[in-house]
């Protein structure tokens, strides 16, 4: 294959594409950053299993709310705006959370502020950035750029898990004892978003929604998040969507740390190794789904690549040893990933051009639903012997049933794209 099908779609980007670009990979390392210590903080600042599985849920609760209500105003206020406010809300969380152990200050944090207790993506940004690539964009080109997207952004997170583990080691070596050794991290999250609202400051005014957009744009009751036409279509995939984020809730990237600190007894330093590894894997097996699905079809590669990763996942707490405990996780990691620009692609695709922001904003809220659910309910199972196994068995299985229902329910509904072809 040429190399020149690889640079072409980035080549392609505007100004405002490449910024884009650049914000995903500062947010990115942010949370890799950050999770694979964020359970260890909470811990080592007093809070027991449960109160630490609530503050992950609701870290993700505030970002239903707080999602819903800037993307579907984002056309309205400005996209611009919508996207300094998240990331200044990055700022008052990382700074609150470092400043303080009382559980009550932490529960406002976790609930407005920004924070990604999995390293994946969390807040308004997505979709906004999605809808604005999309427009540049022409069909054939949609899910290659979405699947660069998602590997940087995965190879930002690769780093961010590598340097968080690093700082920390480097800190507990230092003298730093408890609290003290993650704080720093904690800091450097903030300083993350306070990169994004410069760089957020500096797109132009083509990447916000035209005056004949805003004059044609929906009242109805249903329209009100942006959805007419789409409504059935995108409801059906919030719905699998949210079944999908539940049970990858379940063994998030903060989850899947304490689980290998409780069960093998590692150091941060090579959490943030085995995070790095994985984030990576996953990056480049992204990559790979815009060829795939250029062969097979944006569902047939979401699906037929979802179920061996599911079926590797629960395979994992199997392993007797923690060589092999990795090498499962790295293995899943080179295939987990394919689902996500195609079904980022497929999402924009399916949808109206003046839906797309609305579309991807709501589905986006669905995961996050589904998401905020699932780690108050695994922490204190991970943290006992006798059922820290459970979270990655009832993970697997439920996302088998995921792959299984969308396949059901949307093979027969393609993209413009395969119907042309």
């Amino acid at each position: 294959m040429s190399p020149s099908l690889e640079i072409h779609p980035l080549a392609a980007l505007t100004p405002d594409g490449r910024r884009l670009f650049l914000t995903r990979i500062a947010r990115l390392f942010a949370y890799g950053f950050l999770s694979v210590v964020l359970v260890l903080y909470l811990r080592a600042v007093g809070l027991d299993d449960y109160r630490v599985g609530l503050l992950l849920t609701l870290t993700l609760v505030g970002d239903i709310g707080i999602s819903l209500w800037i993307t579907t105003s984002a056309d309205r206020l400005g996209r611009r705006r919508m996207l300094i406010l998240g990331a200044m809300l990055m700022v008052f969380a990382g700074v609150l959370f470092a400043s303080t152990g009382d559980f009550v200050w932490l529960l406002i944090a976790a609930t407005i502020g920004v924070i990604s207790p999995s390293g994946n993506e969390v807040g308004p940004f997505l979709s906004i950035e999605q809808a604005a690539l999309t427009e540049t964009l022409p069909g054939s080109q949609r899910t290659a750029v979405f699947a660069w997207y998602n590997l940087v952004g995965s190879f930002a997170t690769a780093l961010g898990s590598l340097a968080g583990g690093l700082v920390c080691q480097w800190t507990e070596n230092a003298g730093y004892q408890g609290a003290a050794i993650y704080r720093p991290v904690l800091y450097g999250y903030s300083l993350a978003g306070l990169a994004l609202v410069i760089i957020f400051w500096r797109l132009s005014p083509k990447t916000e929604a035209t005056p004949k957009e805003l004059r044609e744009g929906p009242h109805s009751l249903s329209q009100r998040f942006g959805l007419h036409r789409s409504l059935g279509t995108v409801m059906r995939l919030s719905g699998l969507f949210a079944l999908d984020a539940f049970a990858g809730g379940l063994i998030v990237q903060s989850v899947l740390a304490y689980w290998f600190t409780v069960r093998f007894g590692i150091e941060p330093a090579a959490l943030g190794g085995i995070f790095f590894g994985t984030n990576l894997l996953g990056g480049f097996s992204a990559l790979a789904a815009a060829r795939m699905a250029k062969r097979f079809g944006l569902i047939n590669t979401m699906v037929f690549t979802h179920l061996p990763s599911n079926i590797l996942l629960m395979l994992v707490p199997l392993a007797p040893n923690l060589p092999l405990a990795i090498g499962l996780l790295m293995l899943r990691s080179s295939i987990s990933q394919m689902d996500v620009p195609t079904r980022q692609s497929y999402t924009m695709a399916v949808v109206l051009p003046e839906e797309r922001s609305a579309a991807s904003g709501v589905t986006a809220v669905a995961r996050s639903l589904g998401a905020a659910i699932s780690p108050v309910l695994v922490t204190s199972m991970v943290g006992d012997p006798q059922w820290s196994s459970v979270p990655f068995y009832l993970a697997g299985a439920l996302k088998i049933v995921y792959d299984l229902l969308l396949y059901r329910s949307f093979v027969s509904l393609k993209p413009p794209e395969e119907v042309k072809a």
